[in-house]
């Protein structure tokens, strides 16, 4: 079996689908990429049994026919060779022949009867989104996904379907991040929850435009298909918390602060908090809004003042300062408005301005505050 490959080409799409491929695998076989050629197509499977991304290359080939290639190996050495076309020749022992202008090199491969099977889309539900639109909720809900593993539930992103839009919600029980986009229509209303790791492979491997993805799934897998670009991953089998009753309905206080301002101080001020609480306790009256750090283990103290809008009560309020500048991070409008109650109820963070698509809200649970 032969077939010709532009060497540029095959390490871009290789690397899209590398990071599927876990260090320390407890098959050798989930190391390798397997190779299938039909009619000049090159499909390059990679897979953790969670995971199963695959992309599809125009070649040139003669016949068909399948191998197994060791990842680490073939990625190294194509990240050392200038572009041009490489020959691919595949003896019946799977010994594999790379053939460059100036070079022959050599790896033995594996058997592909051996390569885990990819699961079938039987039964499946589609619907059709942007690619930036998944981009975008993957991107503001990923970092508050938690890494608790005795609840698995909250390790992925819990995804509400309906025929009015679709909502993307993750949660580490300190904070929340609730993401709809009312542009997307789904079949039928259903829940379900994806891991993180996939959704990062997604977030590397889709553009940040408008093109149609094909997204389908069943009880136990979701199929993501953009362009040449597959990704099939196993759900989450676990019940997510019922999140709208922690979202508060009245939170009365609202304080309006420039995003930029309030995160760089923030950054400064955290620096001289508690390292286990990262703690910043503001203090909130009129249209001043003062920052205060302690650590009383090392005798450290910052504090910072700066002006803001606020329409409430006087209050002091602490917060885990780290969660607030990943937080603010999510928000891309200039000013973003906290909305508040008691030192003891959750804030609730929105972004100052809306689009008509998009509804992003916030929550982060306060921090018992230093006497």
């Amino acid at each position: 079996m032969k077939f010709i490959v532009s060497s540029t080409q095959l390490l871009k799409h290789l690397q899209q689908i590398s990071g599927v491929i876990n260090a320390n695998t407890v098959l050798p076989i989930l190391e390798d990429f397997l190779f299938e050629i039909e009619k000049n197509k090159l499909t390059v499977v990679a897979t953790d049994l969670e995971t199963v991304m695959k992309i599809n290359i125009d070649i040139e080939a003669k016949d068909s026919g399948k191998v197994c290639i060791p990842s680490k190996i073939l990625l190294d050495s194509l990240k050392n060779i200038a572009e041009q076309p490489l020959t691919f020749n595949i003896d019946k022992n799977f010994g594999v022949e790379i053939t460059s202008d100036n070079g022959k090199y050599k790896v033995m491969g594996e058997n592909p009867d051996n390569f885990p099977k990819e699961p079938v889309a039987d039964a499946t539900n589609a619907f059709t989104m942007p690619s930036s639109a998944l981009v975008t909720a993957i991107n503001k809900c990923l970092f508050a996904v938690s890494n608790d593993d005795l609840r698995p539930a909250m390790t992925g992103v819990f995804f509400e379907l309906s025929d009015k839009g679709i909502t993307c919600v993750a949660t580490d029980a300190h904070r929340l991040v609730r993401f709809t986009r009312l542009d997307v229509a789904c079949p039928k209303t259903d829940t379900f929850i994806v891991p993180k790791k996939p959704l990062n492979l997604l977030k590397g491997a889709l553009p940040s435009n408008d093109d149609e993805l094909q997204i389908s799934y069943n009880k136990n897998h979701l199929f993501v298909k953009h362009g040449g670009t597959e990704l099939v991953c196993r759900l989450i089998d676990a019940r997510f918390p019922d999140y709208k009753v922690v979202i508060p309905t009245d939170n009365p206080y609202k304080l309006t602060v420039n995003k930029n301002d309030f995160q760089n101080a923030l950054r400064r001020v955290s620096v001289f908090s508690n390292k286990s609480t990262n703690q910043v306790a503001l203090t909130i009256s009129g249209s001043e809004l003062q920052l205060a750090a302690q650590d009383v283990d090392f005798s450290f103290e910052g504090n910072e003042r700066m002006t803001c809008q606020y329409d409430g009560e006087d209050l002091q309020i602490a917060f885990n300062a780290k969660f607030l500048i990943e937080m603010l991070n999510a928000a891309e409008t200039e000013e973003v408005v906290i909305e508040l109650s008691t030192p003891t109820k959750a804030g609730i963070i929105k972004p100052s301005e809306t689009t008509e698509d998009e509804i992003l809200l916030m929550l982060v649970m306060p921090l018992m505050l230093n006497s």
